[in-house]
């Protein structure tokens, strides 16, 4: 077989790999985030041997390849294509990574999520749609899908529970705060209230997304389904990293990714001790984690081996707050080694690095590892390191140094936060506080 290859902005999948800095990358997504261990070694082992060694679960929580070769995309889809994996068709329809496991969720919402992917198939619309196009399906629950934006969102309504289920809320592009809501539709509707949203996107276009639809058309094409409802409970963004009780005494261990990436062999590590030690099975997670779920002992054991692997163990580690692409010299067009200075500052700037404000390190300007707006953003540019305020990598720097200066100048960053926090001060506050010329200054070190 071989592959095509995508421009940068598609969706890159096992067919069509996408041409990155540090050669071709491929996005899976297993049904419902779910992977058995040895399934989950099996593809690391397969990254390894076929691409570059790195792996990362990404923002919304997919498995990325990469680094792989014209010769050698084709050899991994067949040897995944072989392990039988149920991967997700696109349109991309999201549950929340604990669904049908949490006890505080309002809905499994995994059984909807199935139909309305066949009532996709069956409508024939997918190939005329948007490819980046996401339906997100929200039971509820301690890690629900309230922060990730979506196309189309459909969430359950507490409350509402009748013989067929809660009410499903129906909201259109953006997240749970941001969407435009536009009403509630029974279980049983939900599958034909999709498919007249998808129909109104594919006429719109290919390129159509949830936001370019017009709510007053949407209402009227959802006529015959919809009912009047509030907007479900504000949840606040939850932490996928730490542990999480479920029924008959079993858990869910959640592991970060250290800046959102992996070594395959750690991977193929990890997979084996969790078969070793009674873990059920992993679920990828939004937020760039892996959920280990299993009887609480299995979760102990997984827990010490993973600190020992790198992998991030503890909700308040510093690595946690950052974000960074490979890198120099990984990537090739990357002008900034993301990865080494990624780990020097969480090792030496731990309160600079509190959760509250997000450190995005970008090789080059077109911010790969978070397309969205971060506190602070170091981005290779020009042969410099510049430095973005409250912005994305591709926003105008407000301050730059050379590449070879880069760790001491985020180092006086650290330093000036340290000074200036004031007691009970988030990190995200003193830098707001302190302003967009105070920290160039320190940056550039103008004294």
């Amino acid at each position: 077989m071989s592959a095509a290859f995508l421009a940068r902005g598609a969706c890159p999948a096992l067919d069509r790999p996408m041409p990155t800095g540090d050669g071709l990358l491929v996005r899976l997504r297993p049904l419902d985030g779910a992977l058995v261990p040895a399934a989950l070694g099996r593809l690391a082992a397969l990254a390894d041997r076929h691409g570059n060694g790195m792996m990362e679960v990404t923002a919304r929580g997919s498995l990325q390849l990469r680094g792989l070769s014209a010769g050698s995309a084709p050899r991994l889809a067949a040897e995944v294509a072989a392990l039988g994996l149920d991967l997700a068709p696109a349109p991309t329809v999201e549950t929340a990574p604990l669904a049908g496991l949490d006890p505080t969720e309002t809905a499994d919402a995994r059984p909807l999520a199935a139909a309305l992917r066949a009532a996709i198939a069956r409508s024939g619309l997918a190939g005329g749609l948007a490819p980046k196009l996401a339906v997100t399906v929200d039971g509820g629950g301690r890690l629900g899908l309230a922060g990730l934006s979506a196309d189309i969102r459909l969430a359950a309504l507490p409350g509402t529970a009748a013989a067929s289920g809660p009410l499903w809320h129906v909201a259109l592009g953006g997240d749970a705060a941001t969407a435009r809501a536009l009403g509630a539709v029974r279980r049983n509707d939900a599958p034909a209230a999709l498919v007249a949203l998808l129909r109104l996107l594919a006429a719109a276009g290919p390129t159509a997304r949830g936001r370019d639809l017009d709510a007053g058309a949407a209402c009227v094409a959802l006529a015959p389904f919809l009912a009047a409802a509030d907007r479900p409970p504000a949840a606040a963004e939850a932490e996928p990293v730490g542990r999480f009780a479920l029924a008959a005494g079993r858990q869910a261990l959640g592991l970060g990714l250290a800046f959102g990436s992996v070594a395959a062999a750690t991977l193929v590590r990890l997979a084996e001790r969790a078969s070793g030690c009674g873990i059920e099975g992993f679920r990828l997670a939004p937020g760039r984690a892996l959920l280990a779920v299993g009887p609480a002992e299995a979760c102990t054991a997984l827990a010490a081996a993973a600190g020992a692997l790198g992998l991030v163990t503890a909700a308040g580690d510093p690595r946690r707050a950052v974000e960074a692409c490979p890198g120099a010299p990984a990537c090739a067009s990357a002008g900034l080694a993301t990865r080494d200075l990624a780990a020097r500052l969480a090792a030496q700037a731990p309160a600079l690095l509190d959760g509250s404000a997000v450190l995005h390190l970008s090789g080059c300007a077109k911010g790969c590892a978070r397309p969205a707006a971060a506190g602070l953003a170091l981005v290779g540019r020009n042969g410099a390191a510049a430095l973005v305020v409250a912005g994305r990598a591709g926003d105008p720097p407000v301050a730059a140094v050379p590449v070879a200066a880069a760790p001491d100048a985020l180092a006086r960053l650290a330093a000036l936060c340290g000074r200036e926090r004031r007691g009970g001060e988030s990190a995200a506050a003193c830098l707001a506080r302190l302003g967009t010329d105070r920290l160039a200054a320190a940056f550039e070190d103008r004294r």
